[in-house]
């Protein structure tokens, strides 16, 4: 369902984002995402600045002060909000697929996921990180997550882009090609 030459129609009026990026942290979700949005035309909604705004804190503290299981409740919201915005490009946290429910309200929807390796994506994040999840050893937390989070990512994916190595331009004209 997700190989590199899949296309898929461009999402009907009314029927929520025209194309979801779904990948672990450092993927590039968010920046390709307003570079799709910005050819396209549409605007870019992000449910980890959803979820910010919603909470009024950021994700990190919400971790600190509430915990994992509140910070995916808020989350859970935040798509089936963002699912039902219709014409947007529409950029989800890197744990977002875990969620089985989640995971079945992609099913029809436009869903692209950045692959990454375990050295570009320590890269792109860096070690002074406020990413709850990567705290301690930054390449051993992401290689778990990758690892962990890879079969649900494939698994919602129409299409999957390796972005090692790529421009964040060079990835959105590959997506706008591949989908149509």
């Amino acid at each position: 369902m997700n190989s590199a030459s899949a296309s898929a129609e461009s999402a009907a009026p009314g029927s929520g984002p025209v194309v979801v990026l779904v990948g672990p942290p450092g993927s590039g979700k968010s920046t390709i995402a307003q570079l799709l949005a910005g050819k396209l035309g549409r605007a870019h909604r992000d449910t980890d600045t959803d979820v910010e705004t919603q909470a009024g804190k950021a994700i990190s503290d919400i971790f600190v002060d509430s915990g994992e299981p509140a910070f995916r409740a808020l989350e859970r919201a935040a798509i089936v909000a963002a699912l039902q915005d219709d014409g947007v490009v529409l950029s989800l946290g890197g744990g977002a697929i875990l969620d089985p429910d989640t995971r079945a309200d992609l099913a029809g929807h436009n869903v692209v996921f950045l692959n990454v390796t375990v050295g570009e994506a320590a890269k792109r994040v860096g070690l002074g990180v406020a990413r709850p999840l990567l705290l301690g050893n930054v390449r051993t937390q992401l290689r778990n997550l990758l690892e962990a989070r890879r079969p649900y990512y494939e698994e919602v994916a129409k299409l999957t882009v390796d972005t090692d190595n790529r421009t964040p331009a060079e990835i959105a004209d590959q997506i706008l090609e591949q989908l149509g």
